[in-house]
């Protein structure tokens, strides 16, 4: 099985702030005593860079147009002169060392044609401001040109959402960016939950740390056997499928441990409600499977190294798709497909072997977000943006 996220649709919205029309088109000939002498347009851009500031932090829209051959996939750069540094895009991996900042094409807007435009957009937070970023380039070329200082903008009273909102969910059954939780406890249609024992870890509503708006889910995780916590949807998702899509963007603060811990949970009806399982072991990305305890991959130094680590202090989107009508699974972190944590039917040594010992397909129920430890491991995470569907989910 081999399943492709499709690009959410962009939410729309208007920011005061700088546009930067960048336009470069250059001229190459041939040398003297050659063939014929010949013309070609190298690949130049068109940028333009809306910025949206208040104190402490600005967004901005960035639209790009190619105005060279056609492109299968792109990397956009550009420098700050100020302070501003990026922490997190939409709709490309976007990237800062020092002043520089690199923008790369997801795996669903990479193709742009001649004289096509492509867009994406970057959050960051910045001390003093800084006039417009200067030194665009794509795909290793110069657009040229000069920047425009960006006009003074009233701080907003709320910092508008740093990615596609959850509106843009389409009929998801779940789509949450918890903007709507008002207390410091999960309520509405999440509900704090301990599956099978309850120990030290505690759940909470974080309004000083979010990947979109100004609210997530905080998670406590503590280390020791059957130290459950989780927040646990309301949704009935027993309908859902035939396949089964989630998007989340996590973010944690210490490395997954040599020990099997766990950070989703779903209650599986093909096992009798015991779970499916999202988590970590060996420091890398494992499915788990609460019945016979096999895993995705196999905890082989092979099986292993085709799994990633969950990246530290940074918001990351994990997605996954579950098959509810055949033993299938995919994940995604980020844009990468992982291939340790692929299943399609047809075994692969280190990777599968022990996952299709079972042929009875999952059918997940509901979705639990948290942390579970079997030994060692404490860790605090955070949850945001929120999705499971029937459809493809993209970041």
């Amino acid at each position: 099985m081999t399943i492709h996220p499709r690009r959410l649709p962009r939410r729309p919205w208007t920011a005061a702030g700088s546009v930067v029309a960048l336009a470069l088109s250059l001229f190459v000939a041939m040398p003297a005593g050659g063939p014929a002498a010949a013309a070609e347009s190298a690949s130049g851009c068109e940028v333009d860079y809306t910025a949206n500031e208040w104190t402490g932090g600005f967004t901005a829209d960035v639209h790009v147009t190619n105005e060279g051959p056609a492109l299968s996939d792109w990397r956009l750069t550009w420098t700050y002169e100020g302070d501003q540094q990026v922490t997190s895009g939409w709709n490309a991996t976007v990237t800062q060392t020092g002043h520089t900042v690199t923008a790369v094409s997801t795996a669903w807007n990479g193709a742009v044609a001649e004289g096509g435009t492509v867009s994406f957009g970057v959050q960051g937070t910045s001390r003093s401001g800084g006039p417009a970023p200067t030194g665009f380039a794509l795909n290793g070329v110069s657009c040229g040109g000069d920047v425009t200082t960006p006009p003074t903008t009233p701080p907003p009273t709320t910092p508008p959402p740093t990615t596609p909102p959850s509106a843009d969910c389409g009929d998801a059954v779940v789509c949450d960016d918890f903007e709507d939780q008002a207390g410091p406890a999960p309520a509405g249609n999440w509900r704090f939950t301990a599956p099978d024992c309850q120990g030290t870890g505690t759940a909470a509503v974080d309004t000083g740390t979010a990947h979109s708006g100004t609210r997530s889910l905080r998670l406590d995780g503590k280390a020791g056997y059957c130290n459950h916590a989780f927040v646990a949807s309301t949704a009935d998702l027993s309908a859902v499928g035939p396949v089964m899509y989630v998007r989340m963007w996590v973010r944690h603060t210490t490395a997954l441990p040599a020990a099997h811990v766990a950070f989703v949970s779903m209650p599986d009806s093909s096992q009798g409600g015991k779970a499916l399982r999202i988590g970590g072991q060996n420091g890398a990305l494992q499915w788990n499977r609460e019945t016979d305890d096999a895993t995705l991959p196999a905890q082989s130094p092979a099986g292993v190294g085709l799994s990633r680590p969950l990246p530290t202090d940074s918001w990351q989107c994990l997605r996954f798709a579950v098959d509810t009508s055949a033993p299938g699974l995919d994940t995604w972190l980020g844009d990468e497909q992982v291939p340790g944590l692929h299943a399609d039917g047809v075994p692969t040594p280190d990777v599968d072997d022990q996952w299709l010992s079972r042929t009875t397909p999952p059918r997940p129920t509901a979705l639990r977000l948290g942390w579970e430890s079997y030994g060692v491991g404490d860790d605090t995470l955070w949850f945001d943006d929120v999705a499971v569907g029937s459809a493809p989910i993209g970041c």
